[in-house]
């Protein structure tokens, strides 16, 4: 497939996307670790449907993606460039967990506050979360307890089924490193804890 092909299939792909979003949907999409599923980050109900899609207890919050630290400040005012700095430097995707989030739903926040945010290095994230303008959640797609899927072709059908919208699986997003993000928590005075290397 050239350049040319590619770009205006992702062009297409995000628009798709987007529609959904819009509507409060529910979504599974490719991102820069494992496929996930997720919805706009500002829709409670849909975040809802998420949980029980998932049959995931609500103590087990699930991250959002932004994307740059312009997103980030705007849910977590309290981020300095340090703790910023988890979250972009470094070759592995990490996912940091901020303190005293703000302008989110309730019901994705952990029960201290916190929210894990990831910025993604990925061309449907990142032109993704450019065009909503705002963060898109996103969790493992899988039934909580289940193996997170290394690919599109493990993604359980029972759970394909009860998402709104599927993202083709296009060899254009065969880059992602199939593996769950490097995860670590900074607390409001600046110190940090790996909680998954």
């Amino acid at each position: 497939m050239d350049t040319m092909t590619e770009q205006h299939l992702l062009a297409e792909t995000v628009e798709d996307t987007l529609h959904h979003l819009r509507q409060g949907h529910t979504i599974l999409y490719p991102t820069d670790t494992i496929w996930g599923i997720g919805c706009d980050a500002t829709y409670s109900d849909a975040i809802e449907r998420l949980y029980a899609v998932k049959r995931r207890d609500h103590s087990k919050s699930m991250l959002i993606l932004c994307a740059d630290t312009d997103m980030v400040r705007r849910y977590v005012p309290t981020a300095t460039d340090t703790m910023l700095r988890q979250a972009t430097e470094g070759d592995r995707p990490t996912t940091v967990i901020f303190p005293h989030a703000e302008g989110l739903p309730h019901n994705l926040l952990a029960a201290d506050g916190s929210i894990g945010i990831r910025i993604p290095r990925h061309d449907f994230c990142q032109q993704l979360l450019r065009s909503l303008g705002h963060p898109v959640v996103s969790t493992s797609a899988n039934l909580s307890g289940h193996p997170s899927p290394a690919a599109y072709a493990d993604i359980e059908t029972a759970l394909k089924e009860q998402i709104d919208y599927c993202v083709p699986p296009l060899p254009l997003f065969d880059h992602a490193t199939h593996v769950g993000s490097r995860i670590v928590k900074v607390e409001a005075d600046g110190t940090v804890t790996l909680i998954r290397p």
